[in-house]
């Protein structure tokens, strides 16, 4: 379980988290909401050790993470997919599987890959950047697939893509939730990611407006996040 406890951060002495308290529990899907500039990303940038918290805890499963490196994360099963395709575009399809494979498990990761997004069979010779952009972030997602974590953040993975390709994006989340993956998900489509989440935090200007069951949620209290009012 992640936990976060009074978390405080943000950029030099600007303040964007503001004590904020949430859990992700083990197994589950978590929607974190909120218009642009609520702390949405600085809060998993602060999760995932590339920004330090001014004050508060994070801890996973029990143990005290708070200001750990980002290797140092991965080592303990957390993997964050950044907003904004979070590829290698130099290297090939195959090359970007080989760089988040388990020692010696490059075939292994690479059949993964390809089981959760097929498509990317196609293309492992092919260099990353010259895909379209939904082919990236398959790719992208992969990558964290193949890891096999225990806790996946993921940053507006839907955004600017085709209808289509953020339908498979959704299965493919279902699917790595089901293998048991805790997932915290920042997502624009805010009805897709009340469908397939268990719990929801909604964000206003830094601090936690809304904890509770989708279910729980009023359509008012989503425009008002959203509007910042």
């Amino acid at each position: 379980m992640l936990v976060l406890d009074k978390l405080s951060a943000g950029y030099g002495s600007t303040q964007v988290l503001r004590e904020v308290t949430m859990a992700v529990p083990a197994g589950s899907v978590v929607a974190l909401l909120g218009a642009n500039g609520a702390g949405k990303t600085t809060l998993l940038r602060t999760v995932s050790g590339l920004i330090k918290p001014m004050s508060g805890r994070v801890t996973l499963d029990g143990e005290d993470i708070t200001g750990r490196a980002p290797h140092q994360l991965v080592a303990r099963g957390l993997c964050h997919v950044p907003e904004g395709r979070g590829v290698f575009p130099a290297l090939t399809v195959a090359d970007n599987l080989l760089v988040q494979s388990p020692d010696g498990q490059t075939a292994e990761a690479t059949e993964l890959a390809i089981e959760a997004f097929p498509r990317l069979g196609q293309r492992l010779t092919q260099v990353a950047g010259t895909m379209s952009g939904g082919e990236q972030q398959m790719l992208a997602l992969a990558r964290a697939y193949v890891q096999s974590p225990s806790l996946v953040l993921l940053d507006e993975v839907s955004m600017g893509l085709a209808p289509k390709i953020v339908d498979e994006i959704f299965e493919f989340l279902e699917r790595l939730a089901l293998r048991g993956a805790s997932l915290l998900l920042v997502e624009q489509y805010v009805t897709r990611a009340l469908a397939v989440c268990d719990y929801v935090y909604l964000l206003n200007k830094g601090s936690v407006a809304f904890a509770g069951e989708p279910a729980e949620l009023d359509a008012e209290e989503v425009f008002a996040s959203y509007t910042g009012a």
